[in-house]
């Protein structure tokens, strides 16, 4: 599938793929408070080791954030199935989960960079890497687009540009006999 047919047709495409993550990255970011503030509460308030803690805050991150992904980001697309959509989304974001507390986990364990800094510094690259993941799989898989919906985007985004196109092609003058 070539990149026009993934995205749309040329600048409106970029354009709706340009807004979707930009309301990826406005939920995204409030889940990355509500993940920072929980798993800093869990690493100085309880005797939780560290990538227990961050678990927690994780997985308290994936319920605010499939809120905010079902009903803001991606409100518009498919809500056929909601047992698959929610199965998947939890299965992918196990998978983002991994990478995030595996990451904190080998720089904790592997390297012993355990002060309150490092463990937020490797938190955030753990973070970092698994958003991209999880961007691409929720997309992909979880939140899919309406067939209908997609062709009529590109049938219109396809008809603003052919009216632009006439709107600026030179029109013939009229001949005077």
């Amino acid at each position: 599938m070539g990149a026009c047919t993934a995205m749309g047709h040329g600048s409106a495409g970029l354009r709706r793929l340009a807004h979707e993550v930009a309301k990826f990255g406005a939920v995204g970011a409030l889940g990355t408070i509500v993940n920072f503030g929980v798993s800093n509460l869990l690493w100085h308030l309880t005797s939780l080791q560290a990538v227990r803690a961050n678990v927690i805050a994780t997985v308290v991150a994936i319920a605010f954030n499939y809120v905010g992904f079902r009903y803001f980001t991606y409100r518009d697309r498919d809500k056929g199935d909601r047992a698959k959509e929610l199965t998947l989304f939890l299965a992918f974001s196990a998978v983002g989960l991994v990478i995030e507390n595996g990451i904190l986990y080998a720089a904790i364990y592997g390297f012993g960079w355990e002060s309150s800094l490092e463990r937020n510094v490797f938190k955030f690259v753990g973070i970092a890497i698994a958003t991209l993941f999880r961007f691409w799989s929720y997309r992909t898989w979880v939140f899919k687009s309406l067939p209908a919906h997609e062709a009529v985007a590109s049938a219109e985004s396809f008809l603003e540009e052919a009216e632009k196109a006439e709107a600026e092609r030179p029109k013939p003058k009229a001949r005077v006999s």
